[in-house]
């Protein structure tokens, strides 16, 4: 059975232009892996890789198709410019100058030739369960990373702090599938979800007819729990009276159903997680502090997507890919569209990030998106709407098959625009610039000078008002 890698392997001799290649896939998060052709045949006769990338200025042509023809399964992309027709493998020629659309849409290329090609390969339970939300190369999130190869080993009850939309969660799957705890449940309880006369049943479970619907005997989260992880998400939530019930098991490990008598044995891994400030709400006398104590045993702390903005290409990679194997559709983003991503504040931080993927995925399957294609919000780079050219001669054609088409003149009700061409003529190109120049006046102070309000009005996009101003010599005032 043959296994899949990820990686990108690159048969070439060291060069200059190399190191170019190599930065442009680092920048994008690439695993890339240097063989020579000795060693090649071995590598693909028992793994499958991402890509295979052949450079023509140490290998012939024709040597790369004797390749291609006997792996045909593997995705192949040429270093250099070719004479001749491509293998069917092959997908494609990388040519300098090395740019970011270029590389994205060849390993594109790759990804959807591999899975139309898949074979049966074994995965690893930890490779699915496990999101990549923790990708990254910023202080903060290698910081995380640390943390969790340190705490995982051992039993000590773990705190995540961060704002919602971090991926607290995320730390805490991680900490258990690295953990001896591994083969055992992980357990998700969500404190502020569950109403507070329900959650003292839903943790400990209760026996038959311990209260008014219990018409059987249910097990709790811990007892689910049992060998494994229970996680506490939204702990700052839980009702004072469950905090002095949760501080029981934590310091005894033992605890009884609701409406029981037999005390059960806690075998249980608790990590627990809060966007609230904790210390604040032990002053308010709405968190005990010694709970807090127990809790907070080995504290991480997740930074905000703000705070780690260069981490966004690496996790804009790793959302589309997510999207893309659940076979949702992929796109790619423009480096332009990457900078302006930079610069948002991210208020719901990676789950926001991860919804505007998915939204683009629906709005532009297979595409390339630009800033001009993100949502008004995230567009914090002005960039000129992009026109396709058109010859003086067509542009002349449209004119006039749109006044003949036209079934009803168009009036303008103004003093300074003639209803009919007076005999000395007029200069049509100052007429036209005069009457728009009055129509984005009125659009902005209908509007209170809200630029992206008046070009909606005028039906227009935002970047060509702005331009079209600039032109003007127009400002909002």
């Amino acid at each position: 059975m043959m296994q899949t890698e990820q990686q990108i392997l690159i048969v070439s001799k060291p060069s200059e232009r190399l190191t170019r290649l190599n930065c442009i896939f680092e920048f994008l998060g690439e695993q890339v892996e240097h063989l020579s052709m000795d060693e090649l045949s071995a590598k693909l006769d028992a793994t499958r890789f991402r890509a295979l990338i052949i450079s023509l200025d140490n290998v012939s042509f024709d040597d790369a198709k004797s390749i291609s023809a006997k792996f045909p399964w593997q995705p192949m992309l040429l270093l250099g410019s070719v004479d001749g027709a491509l293998a069917g493998n092959m997908l494609g020629t990388i040519e300098e100058p090395f740019n970011y659309p270029q590389l994205t849409e060849l390993l594109h290329f790759c990804q959807v030739f591999g899975q139309a090609k898949r074979l049966e390969v074994p995965t690893s339970g930890n490779q699915t369960k496990l999101f990549r939300s923790l990708v990254g190369r910023s202080e903060g999130i290698a910081r995380v990373r640390h943390l969790i190869n340190q705490v995982a080993g051992s039993d000590a009850t773990v705190l995540v702090l961060g704002q919602s939309g971090t991926g607290k969660e995320v730390v805490a799957r991680n900490i258990h599938y690295l953990s001896t705890r591994r083969d055992g449940p992980f357990i998700p309880v969500n404190c502020g979800a569950i109403p507070p006369e329900l959650l003292e049943s839903e943790l400990f479970g209760h026996e038959k007819g311990s209260f008014t619907g219990a018409i059987s005997s249910r097990k709790g989260r811990f007892e689910l729990a049992e060998g494994g992880t229970l996680f506490l998400d939204e702990i700052g939530d839980m009702p004072l009276q469950m905090q002095v019930k949760l501080l029981r098991v934590l310091q005894e490990r033992v605890y009884e159903r609701v409406g029981g008598t037999r005390t059960l044995k806690a075998d249980v891994r608790v990590v627990a997680a809060t966007h609230r400030d904790l210390e604040k709400m032990i002053e308010g006398n709405e968190f005990r502090e010694d709970l807090f104590y127990r809790l907070n045993v080995f504290p991480v702390e997740m930074p905000s997507l703000s705070e780690r903005a260069e981490d966004i290409p690496l996790l804009l990679q790793e959302l589309v890919s997510r999207v893309y194997n659940e076979g949702r559709g992929k796109v790619r983003f423009t480096q332009r569209a990457i900078d302006s991503l930079k610069e948002h504040s991210w208020t719901g931080n990676v789950r926001e990030l991860s919804n505007l993927v998915e939204r683009l995925t629906i709005l532009y399957p297979g595409g390339l998106v630009d800033v001009n294609d993100l949502p008004v919000k995230y567009r914090h780079i002005d960039v000129p709407e992009y026109c396709v050219e058109v010859s003086e001669e067509q542009m002349e054609r449209d004119a006039l098959a749109s006044i003949f088409n036209d079934e009803e003149p168009v009036e303008i009700p103004d003093s300074r625009f003639p209803s009919e061409l007076p005999p000395e003529g007029v200069n049509l190109k100052d007429l036209l610039a005069e009457l728009e120049i009055d129509m984005i006046r009125q659009a902005l102070e209908q509007q209170d000078n809200v630029v992206a309000r008046a070009a909606e009005m005028l039906g227009i996009r935002r970047t060509t008002l702005v331009e079209k101003m600039r032109k003007y010599g127009m400002g909002k005032d």
